[in-house]
């Protein structure tokens, strides 16, 4: 059984920095795109990066601050988020999709097929 499982989230004051993981099971990450969205109370949930096997994808605005990295040892993918802003408050999902980040599918929650429960990051003083 396909599983996704984030952790990490938390509370943080601007400026600060969290790490967020994504540990996958049932899958072989290697074969799989693994992406973070995020979704902030009243918004639609939007896509934050994306990582596959030989393409790695970030939102435009988020490039510099948020890094996404993976260890197939571990099944883990993770989101490296730094300079945090309250604007960055949300609820944080990874998700999955066979394949690679294709640049029209990447940012689309349509894309994926199988989702993590998400982790809360709240960024505040």
């Amino acid at each position: 059984q396909l599983q996704l499982v984030e952790s990490g989230g938390g509370w943080v004051q601007p400026g600060g920095s969290l790490r967020l993981s994504c540990i996958t099971s049932g899958f072989t990450t290697t074969d799989y795109a693994i992406g973070w969205f995020r979704q902030a109370p009243g918004k639609e949930r939007e896509g934050v990066s994306c990582i596959s096997a030989y393409v790695i994808r970030h939102t435009e605005s988020l490039k510099g601050r948020f890094i996404i990295t993976r260890d197939p040892a571990k099944n883990t993918v993770f989101l490296q988020m730094n300079n945090l802003t309250p604007e960055d408050t949300a609820v944080y999902y990874c998700a999955a999709r066979r394949g690679s980040c294709s640049p029209d599918v990447w940012r689309t929650t349509a894309g994926y097929d199988h989702w993590g429960q998400g982790t809360q990051v709240t960024v505040s003083s």
